[in-house]
Parts: C-alpha cells; structure tokens; sequence
C-alpha cells in the first residue's frame, strides 16, 4: 500500500505544517534531558562519546557520507512504500539523529513535513540503538511504555517499526525506521517488522559497497 494523497481514511492536518523533529533545548543541555515514557536509559557520557567517536571512525573509513544521499532517500522511500507508511527514515546516530535517508509526504499533503535532524533522546529509535534488534510498535499507545514520547505529540504517530544497522565490527551505526499517523493490525506486525530488518540489511550491503578510504 503506497501513499495516496486523497486516501479517506488517513488522518491530515487543515494545513501543511513544516518542522525539524523534537531538539533538547539549552536547559536541557545544562541540567540535563528529561526521560519521557517509553525513552532508552541514558548512556553514560563517556561511553556514549566513545561510541560516536568509534561511529565517526568507521563511517569516515568507509567513506559513507553523514550528510542527505539520494541513495538512502531511494532506500528510505522504498522501505516505506513497502510497509505502506507515510515516513521512512535511514536514520545514523551522530551528534543528533541525522536522516541521512527521508522519505515524506509531499509538501502539499497536509502532513507534518520533517526535518533531517532529532535529538538523540527523543522517539524510539534510541531503544532500537539500546536493544540492538527490531522494536516493532503496531499501536504506540498499547503500551505505556512507549506512548509517552515528544514524537507522538510532535507527528501524530501511532505506528512505529525500526530496526538497528550493525556493522560487522559490531558497532551499530544508527537505525531504520518507519512511522505512521495510523495505527496497524497487532496481525501485521511481524510482516512489517520483516520489511524494516530487510531494509536495514540493504542500507548495510550499500555501506559496504562504498569506497573504503
């Protein structure tokens, strides 16, 4: 199920709304973050600075770009065209979340249009890092977990699946994702979630056919 502007039963917005996801702000960065319901436990700084470093490492050695790809937009675009969400994301753990790979609705749609960035502690896609496997979330408010979150209220999302990019080294670079205004059949979940770890497996065989430095 690919996207249809005029579906009738998608939920849209009066008008187009264009945001960058959910940042810390500076009191957050002084005193920091707060832990909303369903959020990973913090890393501590210094393993999460060795963990970037060791990140930045492998991606420069790689030659895999930090920065948008067509590549990846064509990845993203295909992983969510496949699920039949309205977002897809190829999504590298940096200083922020970086989507290196978007997929959207057209600016015209009446959806949230998103930026390239997020903070590393909102969404879910830090409890993918955490767990190192799949979460799928076929309705984000089954569970009090992971309903609480700044992207539910951000997006409108009720429908979550990622699944994390590991290297062969182990190093987990960041995720994919797909998410959704609409929430899907607990009886889908295992097929969508199927759709997220293949495309997590094409993002990593397109990073190891880059260039290595």
């Amino acid at each position: 199920m690919s996207y249809q502007p005029n579906d009738p039963y998608r939920t849209r917005q009066i008008a187009p709304l264009t945001q960058s996801l959910p940042r810390r702000t500076m009191r957050e960065v002084t005193h920091g973050p707060s832990l909303p319901a369903g959020a990973a436990v913090p890393v501590p700084q210094a393993q999460q600075a060795s963990e970037l470093a060791q990140r930045y490492e492998l991606l420069d050695r790689l030659g895999v770009p930090t920065a948008a790809s067509e590549d990846f937009d064509e990845l993203a675009r295909d992983m969510a065209t496949r699920a039949g969400f309205l977002y897809g994301f190829v999504n590298l753990f940096l200083e922020e979340q970086t989507f290196v790979g978007l997929h959207q609705p057209p600016a015209d749609s009446g959806y949230v249009i998103v930026g390239r960035t997020m903070s590393r502690d909102h969404g879910w896609c830090p409890e993918v890092m955490a767990r190192k496997k799949a979460l799928p979330l076929h309705d984000v408010h089954a569970s009090p977990r992971f309903s609480g979150n700044h992207v539910v209220d951000a997006v409108g999302i009720r429908s979550y699946f990622g699944a994390p990019l590991i290297h062969d080294s182990g190093t987990v670079l960041g995720t994919v994702c797909v998410i959704d205004p609409e929430k899907r059949p607990l009886s889908e979940a295992r097929r969508l979630r199927d759709i997220v770890i293949n495309a997590g497996v094409r993002v990593m065989d397109h990073i190891a056919r880059a260039p290595v430095r």
